[in-house]
């Protein structure tokens, strides 16, 4: 069956949104399973549930795996790529001879669930975890303008983990937004309106993307012109 695997940022980008429920009809659309690696859910669940301020969230997530939409997944062979895969992340960049950590166990094991199991895309919000897979050279680039000092590369630890996420598809949330958007799920929220119009689906799928990038995907503000521009163009 097809499949999508999550991490913990689309899923807490969306909750924090009010919009976890657009992930059951998404699957329903996309006709495979939503998946959700053992550590992603610790990081949704278990450990939000014995914190007050996030318990509320931790409770619709869970609700969600209850009900069916997302399965949780815990393999070996997961998680020994995943372990390779950290060491690799977190070992090709450094600055002052020190490594600098990029990917945490959730996004590692994202990844190496898509891997591993065949999945068709990860569903990750994070700009370096996207960048690890689709262009690596440029986090060095922006960690130097972060850090104010030399990134270096170590190019045979990148080439490996290179061949490892060759051709693996990345999804954020505001991609999401923008197919629940083309599905009219979000039109909920202009029906009541009296004779809803063009520019009023405008700024509602505005304010979405906007949502979505403001509690923690990263999409600029040029993507999120660009998404309107071909939305709206429909």
């Amino acid at each position: 069956m097809r499949s999508v695997v999550f991490d913990a940022g689309p899923v807490i980008s969306l909750s924090m949104n009010n919009l976890l429920w657009l992930l059951e009809p998404l699957r329903k659309s996309f006709g495979g399973e939503f998946l959700i690696p053992e550590p992603v859910k610790e990081e949704l669940v278990d450990r939000p549930l014995k914190i007050k301020r996030f318990e509320f969230e931790a409770l619709q997530v869970q609700s969600e795996i209850d009900c069916g939409v997302f399965r949780v997944v815990n393999d070996t062979r997961v998680d020994a790529l995943a372990k390779e895969l950290y060491e690799l992340a977190n070992s090709c960049f450094s600055a002052k001879g020190s490594n600098i950590s990029m990917l945490h166990f959730g996004e590692v094991y994202t990844l190496a669930s898509v891997s591993v199991m065949g999945c068709e895309a990860a569903v990750v919000d994070e700009r370096t975890t996207r960048e690890l897979v689709e262009s690596p050279e440029d986090i060095a680039k922006h960690m130097q303008a972060k850090l104010h000092t030399k990134v270096s590369i170590d190019y045979g630890r990148l080439d490996k983990l290179r061949s490892m996420v060759d051709g693996m598809r990345i999804l954020r949330s505001v991609e999401l937004v923008a197919v629940a958007f083309e599905m009219g799920l979000l039109d909920r929220y202009i029906d009541r309106c009296r004779n809803p119009t063009e520019e009023m689906r405008a700024r509602l799928l505005d304010s979405v993307l906007w949502g979505v990038k403001l509690e923690g995907c990263a999409v600029s503000e040029k993507e999120i012109e660009r998404i309107m521009s071909l939305e709206m163009a429909k």
